[in-house]
């Protein structure tokens, strides 16, 4: 395999890394105790291994709804006047969804689905923000007959067939022009959303002849801008610089005699994977009031992994570990089939073991694999950990956005059991799938020869 194309292509020295205990201390929700071994949010994860069984997706609500209220406070601080709509794509569990809408968040869509999934867990329409750049023109008439409270319109060709629909149908869309800043996240190229190149919005000269367009077409109400510039960003700069833009279109708009109620500012507040530097939700309150605060708008902001990624781990056990060489393969009974990011992102998640015992053995250097038959089913390679015998159990850790989500049944290896924790207690939100499942919906035709 090509280097330059490898699974964690271009990581740093093991040596650099932080090491388990290091990882362990700097997450609030984890805590290693002597006897119970590693536990996540007041619960062992011995205990949830114990009943559930390897590979299981575990979340702690107390994390999500903890983070939810900081950056409400951090909003509120600022003097916005906010709401935030949790963006489903990072992990729409049913129950993730319910914790949120209990919160008082709102949602952000990009499919039928994640919309019927939002309804489903009591989401009001009017609190949901459909976003997407390829939405149907079936997936428009279900966001209309159901009175979403706003669709972000990402292209002149999109905004007629929105206008087209609701005109058939007799209503109205609140309708955002979702801008393309053309302004570099600094992030991954695959996360990154608002640069030119990218298909992502409109292009930002070209967004005040089409939002005035739109006050004339039939069906549809604009009411403001939209934007999102990618995914996992940690400074504050790429923001000042979309934000800056958008100030200077609704300038324009408003001088153009057009009104506009509510400026949506995306998501992407990235989150602390390896040790970089956390996202503030303090800072992105400041960067939104500094440049928007002024034009008294409403404010939307669209968060998904900063609420949920620190709020999950994904739980495995050792097969195998294979000497080969001077490389020793740690073989987990997880795979890319269950987490894709290190394989699809090249990304950096720490992995801690659950036993005590391991923690305090003496590290060297492993290839943290799954039994997946890809090259690419690699968690991590050179990673300094303790001696790992088969059945140990180790969580990769900051799981819970673009995780279970994003799984598949590849090498018809079916879906992990997922856990949420919450008051100290756990219990399963969703059943580990069983193999006849991954066959339920196929048919054999009959044979003809």
């Amino acid at each position: 395999m090509n280097a330059q194309h490898s699974p964690l292509a271009g990581r740093p020295p093991a040596a650099s890394d932080p090491t388990p205990a290091e990882l362990i201390a700097a997450r609030p929700g984890l805590a290693m105790h002597a006897m119970d071994g590693l536990t996540f949010a007041d619960v062992p994860l011995n205990a949830i291994a114990d009943a559930v069984g390897t590979p299981t997706w575990v979340y702690a609500a107390p994390i999500m709804r903890a983070r939810f209220r900081q950056l409400a406070a951090a909003l509120a601080a600022a003097g916005l006047d906010a709401s935030i709509h949790y963006a489903v794509k990072a992990n729409d569990h049913l129950a993730v969804l319910d914790l949120f809408a209990r919160e008082g968040a709102g949602a952000d869509v990009v499919s039928e689905g994640e919309l019927r999934r939002a309804l489903h867990a009591g989401i009001p329409a009017a609190r949901i923000v459909f976003s997407g750049v390829g939405k149907s023109a079936r997936e428009m008439r279900l966001a209309l007959a159901e009175g979403v409270g706003q669709i972000n319109v990402e292209s002149a060709e999109e905004l007629a067939m929105l206008s087209a629909a609701a005109a058939a149908e007799g209503r109205t869309a609140r309708v955002a022009l979702r801008v393309n800043p053309d302004v570099d996240a600094a992030t991954h190229a695959k996360i990154t959303t608002g640069r030119a190149g990218d298909k992502f919005g409109i292009p930002h000269d070209q967004a005040v002849a089409l939002y005035r367009h739109a006050a004339g077409l039939p069906g549809i109400r604009p009411v403001g801008l939209a934007t999102h510039i990618g995914s996992q960003i940690l400074t504050m700069a790429p923001y000042r610089a979309a934000f800056a833009r958008l100030a200077a279109l609704v300038a324009a708009l408003r001088e153009a005699g057009e009104t506009v109620e509510v400026v949506d500012c995306g998501g992407g507040l990235g989150v602390a994977y390896r040790d970089e530097a956390e996202g503030s939700p303090a800072a992105l309150a400041g960067a939104i009031a500094g440049a928007l605060g002024s034009l008294r708008t409403r404010i939307a902001v669209e968060p998904g992994r900063w609420l949920v990624a620190p709020a999950g781990v994904l739980l495995a056990s050792v097969v195998l570990v294979k000497a080969a060489g001077n490389t020793s393969f740690v073989v987990l009974d997880a795979a890319m089939n269950d987490l894709v990011r290190p394989a699809m992102y090249e990304a950096w998640h720490g992995i801690v073991p659950v036993s005590a015992a391991a923690l305090a053995a003496e590290p060297g250097p492993a290839d943290v694999v799954g039994p997946v038959c890809e090259t690419g089913d690699t968690f991590a390679r050179g990673r300094l950990l303790p001696p790992l015998a088969r059945n140990a159990r180790v969580a990769i850790l900051d799981a819970g956005a673009y995780g279970a989500v994003m799984s598949s049944t590849y090498n018809a290896r079916p879906l992990a059991a997922q856990v949420m924790i919450d008051g100290g207690r756990f219990a399963v939100i969703r059943e580990r799938q069983d193999h006849a499942a991954l066959w339920a919906g196929e048919r054999v035709p009959a044979a003809t020869g």
